[in-house]
């Protein structure tokens, strides 16, 4: 095994590079795509529905609807927002009061702010929840980002059927790469190779080197890119943005997963030596 790597270093090096910077492109994906899934989860759930009471509700009525909305599967938080709530909100959103000289009269609607549980933001558990609210008499209107939940929801899928596709043209690239490398170092060895074969060496005895060099190569080909990446990490700061590593268990299997990857190229490199 280590004659093979020593007698063909071009190869093992080029087999090493080749691999690494596959693997490196699977875990800035990795990384990119937990990114993007904590900044979806942290977008959504600051998402709230608007219900604005109608005009002819009195106020002593505004507790007991309150407390029906409140029951309704998904709503983990509901807030009341009066006239005069809702005329201090503008004023902090605008920095001055519109509204001097209609202390009398305040035109500004009545409302319920409401706040889902994680499980239910989603735009088909909204769409039920404010198709229910649309049937309370007492509410007049109800309003939510639906078109830019429907937008972030299918921008998610994107980015997961695209990772997945990724992961399986890696995995597939990986494999090849590493069986050509394989071939290659065990060509110029074919005829010793059958002299082993007709002194009675076992299938085994002669696949286990190629195994262990495919292991090694793909298994420090993957350790390569997180070492990279965890140079690149220290380099680079990003204040508007939290990214987001695997845990180090994670990093783990993943190299015990790129090794056993290896193996399997090793054997399918040697298989036709085998025969």
């Amino acid at each position: 095994m280590g004659r093979s790597l020593y007698r063909f270093p071009g190869t093992a090096l080029g087999a090493l590079l080749s691999l690494a910077l596959l693997f490196l492109l699977f875990d800035l994906f990795w990384i990119a795509a937990a990114t993007t899934e904590q900044l979806y989860t942290r977008l959504i759930s600051q998402l709230r529905m608007e219900a604005f009471v109608a005009e002819h509700v009195i106020d002593t009525e505004i507790p007991p609807l309150q407390d029906a909305i409140a029951h309704t599967e998904g709503i983990i938080a509901i807030e009341y927002i009066s006239r005069e709530k809702a005329r201090e909100v503008l004023h902090e959103m605008l920095g001055t009061d519109l509204l001097i000289g209609y202390d009398s009269a305040n035109p500004l609607p009545r409302s319920f702010i409401i706040e889902f549980e994680s499980d239910a933001l989603n735009s088909e558990d909204m769409a039920s929840v404010c198709e229910g609210l649309s049937g309370f008499p007492e509410i007049a209107e109800v309003t939510y980002s639906q078109q830019w939940l429907k937008n972030a929801e299918a921008t998610r899928v994107i980015i997961k059927r695209f990772g997945l596709a990724l992961g399986v043209f890696i995995l597939l690239t990986a494999i090849i790469s590493s069986v050509n490398n394989i071939r290659l170092m065990t060509r110029a060895r074919t005829e010793g190779f059958q002299q082993m074969r007709l002194l009675g060496a076992g299938r085994l005895f002669l696949a286990f080197p190629f195994l262990i060099e495919g292991m090694l190569i793909s298994g420090l080909s993957a350790a390569a890119g997180w070492l990279a990446i965890n140079y690149g990490s220290h380099q680079i700061s990003l204040t508007q943005i939290e990214i987001v590593y695997p845990v180090i268990e994670e990093i783990v299997i993943f190299c015990a997963a790129a090794a056993a990857l290896g193996a399997i190229s090793g054997y399918l490199g040697i298989r036709k030596l085998l025969r």
